[in-house]
Parts: structure tokens; sequence; C-alpha cells
């Protein structure tokens, strides 16, 4: 094996396979160090992809050229739109994936990627030399020289496991935690925080009364994720879901046993994540609540095991069997592995750049868990993120930084590296203000141009979205200039519908913008009827519909986009601004913002202190051009 790399990607999770596939496939030679070949890809929490906000980040990650959005169509055996009945800015795709399946998967893609070397051993240092990285020392004595290393270690780096009053080291069951590492980063100066996270019991299958529960099918057809995929084969097999739900029963066996958990006894001071809460913390802290839904979601097409995502414990293994046994459909349910609770170390999200580089260390990128994030798709998209901009700092070109107004991805890293988080963060739709704009199903206009500028996508692909849009364009032009006049069969139509028949000459967008209208109904009516696909229609019809709050949101993006594009140096002397007071020269210093716009968003910085620092700026631009022009 060669001891020099362009970019090393320590982990081979969900970051790490994305971090390492973008480098390599933008001409970086790239070495993959993992713990083991067999848990490369692994789905350690349920096997599913996507799901509120999170759906978007897959189709993002696609859009830019990633692997996750067609790992999960090759290997879904349940697919379904979420919040399908309300507007397309809030859809969300979710699939469950055969676990197996889903990590062979990715393991048969790195395999066989051209620049990309998988090396089975533990990184125990990443050497610096002036502040820059140089190389890694491993665990089996190996020293290999590298220009950029991304860390992606997941619930590795520090990982501690609970179950009940039980504690071992480990970032998975039966693997061993990465506390070298942890150590090496204390040693380069940085703190190491501690995050928790946790997992349910997984279930023997053929021991549950699915009679007692409400069946969940997959949607019919099923969507695929990536753009590339054009459909899901009908061969595919798909399984469907059920829906349960704990009793008092349940919450009593966890109110009596409190004290046993990891949380509630003390033995764990790390924070958990508020939006995915473990069993023990919905009982306490919704005391109100007679239950809860528990969903169980097949491992998989050659397994019996199930996922009961709902239920993630770190009690006690014997307790855990009697809050199972209290479930509907799960009284003579077997355990096939208890659940458990973890901490893992966390880099605060702070010390990063906005290209997931950190402040401290010059090449050194960090990505997915060890960032303060939970979730595959997160980790996903970070890691995707990370390996376009190692291998851009490799070839010596200007960095890729999504805005909060183009993308997800833009939103999650710039609320990780402006506001930091002080719990695990979870992407919702919630977070995003430019949400009408920035949506599933347009992620693909949004991105291509990305991925198919590095290298990540192939010329037809980026083809095929740009005639894509090509038709939904021309279509939206047809209907804002094609008019339809009173006293056509088009009246009948509207009056069956309870819709306001037509008085004077409207165009077809006109009558398209009323909200019980829809394509369908136009269509036959247009003299210039097409045989769009269905994406192409969904996107014309949504064009339209929300076209007056577009063109607001677009407003509002414009206003903001001017102190955006207003880059703070990097060597800005903020002692010397004055008005500034102390607390807020303190907080740019320390998180060193790259432009206005996101100086703007760090916490405490007011409306004034900008107004000081564009000021400030204006002046440096015209000191620097006059210094230059004499």
């Amino acid at each position: 094996m060669s001891k020099t790399f362009d970019c090393i990607v320590i982990g081979a999770g969900h970051a790490g396979v994305e971090a390492a596939l973008a480098a390599s496939r933008m001409g970086c030679k790239t070495l993959m160090i993992t713990l083991f070949f067999e848990t490369i890809g692994q789905m350690s929490c349920n096997p599913a992809i996507g799901g509120v906000g999170k759906g978007q980040l897959v189709k993002e990650i696609d859009a830019l050229g990633g692997e996750m959005g067609l790992a999960a169509d090759r290997t879904g055996i349940q697919f379904r739109q979420l919040n399908a009945s309300k507007g397309q800015a809030v859809r969300s795709s979710r699939c469950q994936s055969d676990r197996k399946q889903y990590k062979r998967y990715m393991q048969n893609v790195v395999s066989h990627q051209p620049n990309l070397t998988i090396l089975i051993d533990e990184v125990s240092e990443m050497l610096t030399r002036n502040g820059k990285i140089i190389g890694v020392k491993t665990v089996k004595g190996e020293h290999i020289e590298t220009q950029t290393i991304i860390v992606t270690t997941g619930t590795f780096l520090k990982g501690r496991i609970h179950v009940g009053t039980s504690i071992t080291s480990g970032g998975r069951v039966g693997e061993p935690a990465s506390i070298r590492l942890a150590d090496n980063f204390k040693d380069l100066g940085f703190e190491v925080l501690l995050f928790k996270t946790g997992t349910p019991p997984r279930l023997d299958g053929r021991t549950i009364d699915f009679s007692k529960m409400e069946v969940q099918h997959s949607d019919d057809p099923p969507l695929p994720f990536s753009f590339r995929t054009p459909f899901i084969p009908k061969e595919q097999k798909l399984l469907p879901c059920h829906i349960t739900r704990t009793t008092e029963e349940t919450h009593t066996i966890i109110r009596n046993n409190l004290h046993l958990s990891p949380m509630y006894s003390g033995r764990i001071q790390a924070t958990g994540v508020r939006y995915c809460p473990s069993i023990e913390d919905k009982i306490k802290k919704f005391s109100d609540k007679k239950s809860h839904h528990v969903f169980l979601e097949p491992e998989g097409l050659d397994t019996d095991e199930y996922y009961p995502n709902g239920i993630s414990t770190g009690l006690p293994a014997d307790v855990q069997e009697q809050m199972v046994h209290s479930i509907p459909g799960m009284e003579k349910t077997i355990i096939v592995r208890p659940g458990y609770s973890i901490e893992h170390g966390v880099i605060p999200a702070t010390e990063l750049r906005p290209t997931l580089e950190t402040k401290k260390v010059s090449g050194l990128f960090l990505a997915g868990q060890i960032n303060g994030t939970t979730g595959y798709e997160e980790a996903g998209a970070q890691g995707l993120i990370a390996g376009i901009n190692a291998a851009l700092k490799v070839k010596n070109q200007e960095p890729l930084i999504l805005g909060r107004h183009e993308s997800y991805i833009g939103v999650l890293i710039d609320d990780l590296t402006t506001k930091g988080t002080d719990e695990p963060y979870r992407m919702f739709t919630s977070r995003v203000e430019y949400r009408l704009i920035i949506r599933e199903d347009n992620a693909d206009r949004r991105l291509v141009h990305y991925g198919h500028k590095f290298g990540l996508l192939k010329d037809e692909d980026y083809a095929k979205i740009e005639k894509k849009y090509t038709l939904i364009d021309r279509e939206i032009e047809h209907l804002r200039a094609t008019r339809i006049y009173p006293g056509t069969d088009l009246d009948q139509e509207l009056e069956r519908i309870s819709s306001a028949p037509i008085r004077q000459p409207l165009s077809l967008a006109e009558l398209l913008r009323r909200p019980e209208i829809n394509y369908q109904i136009i269509a036959p009516y247009d003299g210039d009827l097409k045989n769009f696909p269905q994406n192409v229609i969904d996107q014309v019809e949504y064009e339209i519909k929300y076209e007056g709050f577009i063109k607001k949101q677009m407003k509002t993006i414009e206003r903001f986009r001017h102190i955006e594009n207003i880059k703070v140096p990097a060597d800005i002397d903020y002692d010397v601004i004055g008005g500034l007071s102390t607390e807020i020269k303190e907080k740019l210093k320390r998180f060193s913002p790259i432009s206005l716009g996101q100086a703007n968003r760090i916490s405490g910085v007011t409306l004034s202190a900008i107004t000081i620092l564009m000021v400030h700026l204006k002046r440096l631009s015209y000191d620097r051009n006059k210094d230059l022009r004499s």
C-alpha cells in the first residue's frame, strides 16, 4: 500500500462513505481507514432512510452526486411519502431499507471505486506540523502521509454503552471505542463534549402477533429517492410496517424502574436527543399521555428481526422484557438483543468553518455525529460536503459553501457552525426559512450544477435534468400565455366541481391558481395536450399555484443576499473597530464569520454591530484599493 494520499477518511459509516466517494471521484488519491470491512455502511440504528426534513437531505445528497439515494432505492423494502396531503414544501420521502443489503451495496461501491483504498486499522494519532495536517499514525504502526483528513467517527469517539447499571466501552455493541483519537483531539487543543443517543431492543418477528396491530403498507407506486432511478422495479419485494401503542402498564413498569435508567440514575450526564427521546424520557416528560406509538419496522427480507421504533431505552434487559410484553401484540415477543444508551464524543461545531474544516488545524475536516448531529442523512450530507471541500483544498480551488437560500444542507451546516448545538441536532422542515423554494421535488434543479461541475455526476444525468426543467419552464410559460373564454365545455366541468364559471377571458395559469383546480382538469381544454410525466406536472402546478408566495421569498432572499456577499477577511482585527462592545468582539473572534451574513446569525451580535462592521469593511476595502492605485 502507498504511504502517501491526498485525503484520509477516518470511519466508514454514512458520513465516511460519502466523504471517501466524493474525494476519490474528484480525482484525489483517498484512503478510508475503518476497524472492520463488514461494518462499512452499517445502519447502526433503525433500518430507514429519509423522513421529515431528512428526505430533503437525501434528495440533495443525490443531486450533488452522492450515493445514499441510490442505495436507498436499490435496497428499499417500503417507500412512503410523508405529509403527502400537504404542500410540496413539507413533503418528505422515507423508506425502510434491508439492513444487510444496504451495507452490502455500499461495501460493493467503495470496493470498486477508483482512487479509493480501504485499510483495516485504527488511527491512534493525527500528525500535524505548523498547524497543518501532514499524516496519521495507526495502532498497527503505519505512518501515512496526507494533505487532508476527514474524521467521521460516529458514536465511536470515546463511546460508552449503557444497559441498566452495566457500562462498557464501545462505539457499537461488540466494537471498540476510539479512545486514543479522543485524547489526540484534546492534545490538538479541541474540547471534547459528550452527547447521548440510544437504540431500542431488536425483536423476533416470529413471536409478534401482528393481528393486534395496524398495518402500514408501502405507497403504490413507490417513489424513488434518486433522480437517477427511473422507477422502483415491480419485482423489488416490499414489506408492510405495523403500528401498536404503549399502555398504562408499560408506563408503570418504566416509572417503577427509572432509578435503573442510566439517564435518570446519574450515570449519564450527556445531553440526549430531544426530538427522538428514549421511552424513559417520554414517560417522564409527557406524563399526561396515556400511550405512545410504537412502529414495528422489518430489518430485511432474509431475517425475522424487527426494529420497534419508539421505545429506545437504556433500562436493564429484564425490565426491557417486561416493558415489551406489556405492549399489544408483543405479549410473547422474544427480545433478540436488548436496547442500550450510548455516550459519544463531540467536537463543538463552532470550531468549524462552513467548509467543515476546523479553524485550529488546516486540512482537518469533521463530519457526522462528531459535529453533534444525529441521523444517517445529516451524517451523509456532511460527509459529502467535507469530501468535496477536502478535494477542492488539495486542488487549491475555491471551496463549496451552500447557502441557506439554496439547500437544506446549507441550513444544516450554517446552524452548526454559526450557532453550535448543545444537544444532538436533527434536521426539520421548520428550521428552513425558504422551504417554499428549497423543496424535495426541485433538489435536482438547485444542486446538480455543483455535482456536474465537480465531476460527481455524469454528463447524461446532468442533461436529463436540464431537459426536465426546460419542459417545466416551457409549460409554465404556455399556461400563462394561453387564454380560455366563457361559454366552453370547461364551464360544465367547473360547475361539476363547484368552481365559479369563467365570466371573462382568463389564462390557464390564472385558472390553475384556484385551489380546487389541478392540471388534469384543465389539460383536456388546453388545445395542446401533452403527455408529461407526473413529476413535471407536479412542479408546473406548484410553481403556478404558489407563484405569489415564491416571489415574496425570492425578494426576501435578494434583500439579505448583499450582506451574504460581503466577505469578512480572515485577518480582520476586531479590537480596532470602535463602537463594538467587548462581548461582541469576543464572539466575532471566537466564531470567525466568513461573511456579514454569517456574523448576523451569531447569537448576541446586534444589528447596530453589523452596521458598524459593514462601515469598517467598506473603509478597509477603500484603503486597500487606494494603496493599490498609489
